[in-house]
């Protein structure tokens, strides 16, 4: 089967290089599946999880909160903000960042920053999704 060559790369460094046979990655405006020879693409990524198929069924799993994706017909590079093993997430960390971002909304007290609330929910969730996810998958 054909492959396309995927980097994910983030301030901290390389996450990963190599060849998978299909990757798929959180798109602001929902999932994007890339095989390849996929046509040219620019977007920006939302929080979530990057996967990584292999040959046999071996896939990878990796959580970035946000960044850029860039596609050409061999090669996907995903420019993170920040970039993590799937193994690196930890499910009580996420659930405990949520609730504080719920408290915060709900709260309102004082002068907050709603729109940065509200971001660092949607990172909190997508964070607590992938570990929920990836439990289930050790």
């Amino acid at each position: 089967m054909a492959t396309i060559h995927v980097d994910i790369v983030s301030a901290e460094g390389e996450i990963f290089t190599g060849e998978a046979e299909m990757v798929f990655v959180p798109a602001k405006l929902g999932e994007v599946g890339i095989a390849p020879r996929h046509a040219p693409l620019l977007t920006d990524l939302k929080p979530g999880e990057v996967r990584i198929q292999r040959a046999q069924n071996d896939e990878l799993l990796f959580y970035v909160t946000g960044g850029v994706l860039e596609v050409q017909p061999h090669r996907v590079t995903v420019l993170a903000d920040s970039a993590l093993h799937a193994e690196q997430l930890d499910e009580d960390a996420a659930l405990a960042a949520r609730e504080r971002a719920r408290e915060v909304l709900e709260d309102r007290r004082g002068e907050i920053d709603i729109e940065q609330a509200q971001a660092e929910l949607v990172e909190a969730e997508a964070r607590y999704r992938a570990a929920q996810k990836l439990k289930g998958k050790r």
